[in-house]
């Protein structure tokens, strides 16, 4: 998968809440959180499609932008990606960082938990 940046990033998160989704609305919804110019969004726009990252189809007068990679499936080559990289890929130490540093809560440890029980279970 082509390395997306965090504007694109941005730009696919609203992609993957809401889709089809024309690029008026894209600008809309970002600029929710701060302003994005239009000229920036759809250069944004074009750089993802010609990653493969997402689609669009020709609406009349309007084309509508749909992702082209699931959700789930660009945080997990993300994640794999990242702890390859700055852990060798140990992610232990990437949890000890966070431990570490107070930043886990109990639900993050309590599913750490049992994310270590489901795998203990089906590595016997």
């Amino acid at each position: 998968m082509a390395d997306i940046s965090n504007a694109e990033l941005e730009v696919l998160g609203v992609l993957w809440q809401k889709n089809p989704i024309s690029a008026n609305d894209i600008i809309e919804q970002l600029n929710q959180e701060r302003e994005w110019h239009e000229k920036t969004v759809k250069t944004l726009l074009n750089r993802l499609v010609k990653k493969g990252a997402i689609g669009f189809e020709k609406e009349q007068r309007r084309y509508l932008y749909f992702p082209l990679i699931e959700q789930a499936k660009y945080q997990e080559q993300a994640s794999e990606s990242l702890i390859q990289r700055l852990f060798s890929g140990r992610v232990s130490p990437l949890v000890a960082g966070f431990a570490k540093h107070n930043q886990l809560q109990k639900e993050d440890i309590d599913s750490l938990k049992q994310l270590i029980q489901d795998w203990e279970k089906d590595h016997d």
